[in-house]
C-alpha cells in the first residue's frame, strides 16, 4: 500500500481510533473530528465543523485566554503539547476529564496551518481510582456480606434488607451509631445494585463547611471564587449513572439542604458560579449517626428534605446490642491484623473474651477493631491475654450475666458443650421457659437460644418443673 492510498483512506483510519482527534485552524475553528471524539464530547460532526473550539470551554485553553493572549492558545507558541491533562465540556454540560496531546501542523514551507490534538477519554480512570480509594478503605474489613461480619438476628435483618434495597431506585438511608459500618452497607448496595458498573461515589457532609462543601457537591467553574482557578468537577457530576453516598447527612448546613432538595425532585444542579442548570442520573444513598425526627423538630433539618431522603431507611444495631457476633469480628480482626504486623496471633484468652463479652463498646466495631490492633502490638505471640488490653477496656467493663466462654476464640475453637448448655439451662429456669427473656439473659439473640435448645435436646415444659442445673 503505496501513500497516495493511504491518503484516500484516511477518513477510514482516524475513525478506528479510541482516542479523540481534532484539527483546528490557527484562529480556533474546528476544520475536523473523527467519530471518537463525537462521541466523547457528544457533538455531532456537522455541529462541531465551522465552529469554534470555545465551545468545548478546556479548562487550560481559557486560562490562556483570559490572560489576554493574541494567539489562541500556547500551543502556537510551545509547538507540542504532551500527556495534558484539562477539562472539556460535553453538549450535555458535564465535564469530561482528558489526557491531551497536541502539535502544530506546518507545511513544507514552515507556514502555519493549524494544530492537530488528541483526547484519551479519563473517565473511567477517574472512576476507578475513586473506587480503588473506597476499596482501600474498606478491604481490611472484608467478611461475610460485602465486608460485613455477623450472625445475629440483627445483622441478618441488615443483610436481606440490604439486599432488597439494592434493587430499588429509591433514596436509601443508613442509621446507626458512630462506628457500626453504614460506608460498608452503602457499598454493599451498590455492589448489589443495577448502577454497580458506574461510579461509587462518597462524600462526608460533616468534613467540609458550607462553601466548601457546596463546590465539592456541585463543582464549580474556574474564577467562582478566590482559589477557583481552573473547572471543578462535582460530586453529582462524577455519580453520573452511579451511586452518591452522603455520609453525616445530619450535619448538613441549611442552605444546601435546599440545593440537595432540588436535586432530589429535579434531578437538576447548577456549578457555583454558573447558572446553567445540568443533568445528573443519581442514585442517593445517605447515612447519618444522629436524629433527624429531633433535627426536624428543632428546625434544624429541613421536613421535607427528611421525607425525601428517609424513603427505605436501614438501621445498623450497635455492637452492645449483638454480643453474640464479637467472637467472630475478634476472629476475622486478628486474622487481617496479625497478618498486616507479621505475628501469629488468632485468638484470645477465655478471661480476655470475658472483658470483651462484659464491655459496652460505645464505639462500636471501629473501637472494638482498635484495641485488636492495641493488642497486637504489645502481645509477642500466643493468645492474646487481659495483659494485652488497653487500660480503657479494664476500666470501663462492667460484671456481665453469667454466660458460656470460650478458652479461646479462632477458627478452630468452640465454646465448652457443657458449659453452654449448663447456661442455656439456669436461663431458660429463670424466665419460666421464655425464650427472649433467656435470649437477653445470655446475650444472644432467640434464633440463637432456638438452635442451642435444639442442638441440646431441651424440652421447655419439662424443663421449668425441673430444679436448676449445676455446673
Amino acid at each position: 500500500m503505496d501513500e497516495q492510498t493511504i491518503n484516500n483512506y484516511w477518513h477510514e483510519i482516524i475513525n478506528t481510533m479510541n482516542d479523540g482527534l481534532m484539527v483546528v485552524s490557527p484562529d480556533g475553528t474546528i476544520l475536523m473530528v473523527n467519530q471518537a471524539f463525537e462521541r466523547m464530547i457528544g457533538y455531532s460532526r456537522e455541529e462541531l465543523i465551522g465552529s469554534s473550539c470555545a465551545r468545548l470551554r478546556c479548562d487550560t485553553c481559557e486560562a490562556a485566554r483570559s490572560g489576554g493572549r493574541e494567539k489562541w492558545c500556547d500551543l502556537f507558541d510551545q509547538e507540542t503539547a504532551t500527556r495534558k491533562p484539562c477539562y472539556f465540556m460535553r453538549k450535555d454540560g458535564l465535564y469530561i476529564p482528558v489526557l491531551k496531546n497536541a502539535a502544530i501542523l506546518r507545511d513544507e514551507r514552515g507556514r502555519l496551518l493549524g494544530a492537530v490534538e488528541t483526547l484519551t477519554d479519563l473517565s473511567e480512570l477517574s472512576q476507578r481510582d475513586e473506587t480503588i480509594q473506597h476499596l482501600s478503605r474498606l478491604v481490611d474489613t472484608s467478611g461475610d456480606f460485602y465486608g460485613m461480619v455477623g450472625r445475629s438476628q440483627g445483622m441478618w435483618q441488615v443483610f436481606e434488607l440490604t439486599r432488597k434495597a439494592a434493587q430499588s431506585e429509591a433514596p436509601v438511608i443508613i442509621l446507626g451509631e458512630s462506628g457500626t459500618g453504614k460506608e460498608l452497607v452503602a457499598h454493599a448496595i451498590h455492589n448489589l445494585g443495577p448502577r454497580r458498573e458506574g461510579p461509587f461515589i462518597a462524600c462526608n457532609c460533616a468534613a467540609l463547611n458550607e462553601a466548601l462543601l457546596e463546590s465539592e457537591l456541585f463543582g464549580h467553574v474556574k474564577g467562582a471564587f478566590t482559589g477557583a482557578y481552573s473547572h471543578r468537577q462535582g460530586r453529582f457530576e462524577a455519580a453520573h449513572r452511579g451511586d452518591l453516598f452522603l455520609d453525616e447527612i445530619g450535619d448538613l448546613p441549611p442552605a444546601i439542604q435546599v440545593k440537595l432538595l432540588r436535586v432530589l425532585e429535579t434531578k437538576q444542579f447548577e456549578r457555583v458560579g454558573d447558572h446553567r442548570p445540568l443533568t445528573a442520573d443519581v442514585r442517593i444513598i445517605t447515612a447519618t449517626h444522629r436524629s433527624l425526627e429531633a433535627l426536624v423538630a428543632e428546625g434544624k433539618f429541613r421536613e421535607d428534605l427528611f421525607f425525601r431522603i428517609n424513603v427505605i431507611p436501614i438501621h445498623l444495631p450497635p455492637l452492645r446490642d449483638r454480643l453474640e457476633d464479637v467472637p467472630l469480628l475478634v476472629e476475622h480482626f486478628l486474622k487481617t491484623i496479625s497478618q498486616r504486623h507479621g505475628k501469629h496471633i488468632s485468638s484470645l484468652s477465655r478471661d480476655a473474651l470475658d472483658l470483651f463479652l462484659a464491655y459496652s463498646w460505645p464505639g462500636n466495631i471501629r473501637e472494638l477493631k482498635g484495641v485488636l490492633e492495641y493488642a497486637v502490638v504489645v502481645a509477642d505471640g500466643g493468645p492474646i491475654t487481659v495483659a494485652h488490653l488497653p487500660p480503657k477496656l479494664l476500666r470501663r467493663s462492667v460484671p456481665a450475666v453469667p454466660r458460656p466462654t470460650r478458652e479461646v476464640v479462632g477458627a478452630s475453637a468452640a465454646p465448652p458443650a457443657n458449659d453452654e448448655k449448663t447456661a442455656l439451662i439456669n436461663a431458660l429456669q429463670q424466665t419460666g421457659g421464655n425464650q427472649s427473656q433467656a435470649a437477653a439473659l445470655l446475650g444472644v439473640s432467640r434464633v440463637t437460644v432456638w438452635h442451642r435448645m435444639k442442638r441440646y435436646g431441651i424440652d421447655v415444659q419439662k424443663l421449668i418443673s425441673a430444679p436448676p442445673a449445676r455446673p
